[in-house]
């Protein structure tokens, strides 16, 4: 859930770079009904900024001529590097706040010069980033919960599912926190295992901080054990598949750390590697492209698998219809 600070500081934000807004423009930025709009913009108002609303067709809201919030101040190479940051948010595989990103995009346009603002507009305009994957999302506040721990040597309970499926409780001793191959990991020490161990954010039902402090071992590289770890992680599968598509299309649907991309006489052929065929055909899917599974022809059944479950959804989805 966003907090409501972050909206308001978005209203000045956008109210700042756009002349006038009206509140269904406001409500689809912010992702919230007109009527939170509303409310968003009193409460502003009750803190002195000078926003002006008009009722009707034409209606909408704007900050009073002449008024403006005190800049920060980039050079163009740093908020070249602040736009392309934000604009590549999706491939960080966490849930990310849309609000959030568009008031700091909101923020660096303001405040540069015009031409410099029309170039990186120009790069918003043009960059298609999409996210690597549609499940499995950690919430950005794990990130923060855990880095807070780190920093404080706090130790954390947590509720963790194995790969098998295996629910425990356990308590860690958190040293990093490590981005790979679209998921996010905690290495730490694991007081119910007594040894070291790297954990999915995305595998963790719940995570929290414990008063407890932990002294760290002064010999732990957990740098290089990090390093090591990911390194042998398996991947179980061999992925082959040929889309019908164009490469440039592609390109734009699969980021070039999920494989490799080669043209054919009929199509693009994907191949890659992974541990999961269950999570690789629902990635296929949700690609949208037409294709054909060259290898392993496990991935044919996980496919038909998924497809009894869409189907499954959709007779009781019908009959509830039908009774409803």
């Amino acid at each position: 859930m966003y907090h409501p600070t972050t909206r308001l500081l978005t209203i000045l934000e956008l109210l700042q770079t756009h002349r006038h807004m009206s509140g269904e423009e406001l409500a689809s930025r912010l992702e919230v009904e007109t009527r939170s709009v509303r409310r968003y913009i009193l409460m502003l108002q009750e803190l002195g900024m000078p926003i002006e609303g008009a009722r009707g067709p034409g209606g909408g809201y704007r900050l009073r001529p002449g008024f403006q919030l005190p800049p920060l101040l980039f050079t163009e190479e740093e908020a070249t590097a602040l736009v392309l940051g934000l604009l590549g948010t999706p491939w960080l595989e966490i849930e990310f706040s849309a609000v959030a990103v568009e008031g700091a995009l909101a923020k660096v346009s303001r405040v540069l010069p015009l031409g410099r603002r029309e170039r990186l507009q120009a790069i918003s305009a043009s960059l298609l980033l999409s996210s690597q994957r549609h499940e499995g999302k950690p919430d950005v506040s794990l990130l923060i919960r855990f880095s807070e721990a780190i920093q404080q040597h706090r130790r954390v309970a947590i509720e963790y599912c194995s790969h098998h499926n295996q629910v425990t409780q356990r308590q860690i001793e958190p040293y990093s926190i490590a981005g790979s191959k679209g998921h996010w990991y905690v290495v730490g020490y694991c007081t119910l295992r007594q040894e070291y161990r790297l954990f999915r954010l995305d595998r963790m039902q719940s995570a929290e901080l414990l008063p407890d402090i932990f002294s760290p071992a002064t010999d732990f590289d957990y740098r290089a054990y990090v390093l090591e770890r990911l390194a042998t992680i398996p991947a179980q599968w061999t992925i082959e598949v040929e889309f019908q598509a164009e490469l440039h299309i592609v390109k734009q649907k699969i980021p070039l750390t999920h494989g490799n991309l080669t043209t054919t006489p009929t199509g693009v052929l994907f191949q890659s590697h992974h541990n999961h065929l269950p999570t690789m055909a629902r990635y296929l899917m949700g690609l949208d492209l037409p294709f054909t599974i060259h290898q392993p022809p496990e991935l044919c059944d996980a496919l038909a698998q998924l497809a009894e479950e869409m189907l499954q959804i959709a007779r009781t989805s019908s009959r509830y219809c039908i009774h409803t």
